[in-house]
């Protein structure tokens, strides 16, 4: 029954990552294409505090996964040829979560370095690595 607690957590504490993630560089969208001052420095307030608080859920994320290895065992982690396909794509977003903490202190330095096209792609992009992690933990096939 502990497992499925552990489970319930690691998805809620996944979900509210992602939607902060997600977010975020929309946020990027909206400030590159203002010239008001003011505007901007509400931006860099709404960036930074996003940031800040979904990095705890993308902590408890990665905490609630490995415990999840731990609690399945060693001999279940080494048959789940799913699950070693799965952790280098999460590695990824976790790289991705990093490099828009790049890009929100660009941002709070009034220095953004792409054009707004650009931080459209960035906000649509990790959307299927998203969908290849979900399938491949659901489906748990590879």
């Amino acid at each position: 029954m502990a497992i499925l607690w552990v489970k319930v957590f690691h998805v809620f504490f996944m979900v509210a990552w992602m939607a902060g993630i997600f977010y975020l560089p929309r946020l990027f969208v909206y400030h590159s294409q203002t010239d008001n001052q003011q505007v901007r420095d509400q931006f860099k307030i709404m960036e930074r505090r996003l940031w800040y608080f979904v990095t705890p859920f993308a902590l408890l994320t990665l905490i609630l996964g490995l415990i999840l290895i731990y609690m399945y065992g060693k001999e279940w982690f080494l048959v789940s040829k799913w699950l070693h396909v799965k952790i280098p794509l999460v590695l990824c977003l976790y790289v991705y979560h990093g490099y828009l903490f790049v890009l929100v202190r660009k941002f709070a330095r009034d220095d953004p370095p792409y054009p707004t096209k650009v931080y459209r792609f960035i906000n649509e992009a990790p959307v299927f690595l998203l969908l290849a992690v979900i399938a491949l933990a659901i489906t748990k096939t590879w």
